[in-house]
């Protein structure tokens, strides 16, 4: 259960993303957006990326080694 830890902080990013995601559509009611909240979802989703592809290749990491 060594990489447990990076399936369950991919699990917490998706909800990071998602809230992230929420509070832009909810500012987008009362005007403009400030840039703080556009770009909020990026990180989220830049790591949501790398710990998806390691997730993703894990397993045929695990049959060659």
């Amino acid at each position: 259960m060594r990489h447990h830890w990076i399936r369950a902080s991919h699990r917490w990013l998706g909800l990071a993303l998602t809230l992230s995601v929420a509070a832009n559509f909810i500012a987008m009611v009362f005007g403009p957006p400030p840039a703080t909240i556009t770009y909020a979802p990026l990180a989220p989703l830049a790591l949501l990326i790398v710990t998806g592809m390691y997730l993703f290749v894990r397993p045929y990491l695990r049959r060659s080694g």
